[in-house]
């Protein structure tokens, strides 16, 4: 690990001026993902502001009938948070599903988010990536791609987003708050918020330099009956091959979104007006336009088969 230096913010607005006045500045608070890239020199910063005194740390209502989730608010305390088992159950299933009890007692809603991939060639410093390194090439091309992406690649970059919370984000319609250093504030739909690789893959989101997540809004709650499947290799502390986020209602309507088959929580809301007609026409219209390789294109049948075991898991739940 390289030499970095190191300072702890007492607001928002001062975590952002701190990483604005020192370029190559990191922002940390969980640090689950982040320590790790920096032992492997995969992310080098110079300097560290420490958010985790900064509040965001609360789970609160909104006027408008949904929730509003600090940014440092724990996965574990996220996911066991009534009113979310109660009325986001697709949101604590997702977040129970990831890494282990130990990780998500450390990392936060704004970390999740922002985890960078867990492709092998993005780990491996000896290897070509464009999200490592922009334009040095991406060995994943022609490589070892199973776990990789089946949808919305570019011929720069075939790398997953590894999150499984932000998968039922999406489905759920959240918005992403932030603040900037000169104080300003936005609201970032989810659906805008992670990039597809294009010609720039390591620019992974729609945030600037500096910019800080201060919170995830959920909005009202949309009943009917709430599914994460997540197939992977092994039962536990394992990344998705695919898995599906579904909200289905009673008369069959309702979202989907799937995890581990693109750059980004893969949604496509027109396709969803095919879910009364059953998995394969929602499949067929969602994963449109796929080029996988030869290793994972068991992953677009894998996809069809795990939608339609969460379409028959919310028939057979329903009161």
């Amino acid at each position: 690990m390289k030499p970095f230096s190191y300072e702890r913010a007492a607001s928002p607005a001062q975590a952002a001026a701190a990483i604005a006045a020192r370029p190559g500045a990191k922002f940390i608070a969980g640090g689950t993902n982040l320590l790790d890239l920096m032992k492997l020199q995969i992310e080098a910063p110079a300097h560290l502001v420490d958010v985790n005194g900064i509040g965001l740390d609360t789970v609160e209502p909104t006027p408008q009938g949904g929730l509003r989730i600090g940014a440092l608010v724990r996965n574990s305390d996220l996911a066991a948070h009534p009113r979310v088992r109660r009325d986001y159950g697709v949101l604590t299933r997702a977040l129970v599903a990831g890494a282990s009890g130990q990780l998500r007692n450390m990392a936060t809603t704004a970390g999740n988010l922002l985890q960078r991939t867990r492709c092998p060639y993005f780990y491996d410093t000896h290897m070509a990536c464009n999200k490592r390194q922009p334009g040095s090439g991406c060995s994943a091309i022609g490589g070892f791609s199973r776990q990789l992406a089946v949808i919305g690649a570019s011929e720069d970059c075939i790398a997953t987003h590894p999150s499984d919370m932000a998968v039922a984000m999406r489905v759920l319609d959240a918005s992403v708050e932030t603040v900037r250093a000169d104080g300003a504030r936005r609201v970032i739909p989810i659906a805008d918020f992670h990039r597809l690789p294009g010609s720039t893959p390591h620019i992974e989101t729609a945030l600037q330099p500096g910019e800080l997540i201060t919170a995830v809004t959920l909005p009202a709650p949309v009943g009917g009956r709430h599914i994460y499947r997540k197939v992977r290799d092994r039962a536990s502390y394992a990344f998705a091959l695919v898995s599906v986020a579904a909200i289905v209602q009673r008369d069959g309507t309702g979202r989907v979104a799937l995890g581990g088959v693109a750059h980004k929580p893969w949604r496509v809301e027109a396709a969803e007006a095919a879910l009364p007609q059953g998995a394969k026409a929602v499949a067929d219209q969602l994963l449109a336009g796929a080029r996988p390789t030869h290793e994972n294109a068991f992953k677009l049948p894998l996809a069809e088969r795990t939608l339609a075991a969460a379409l028959s898991q919310a028939r057979s739940s329903a009161p």
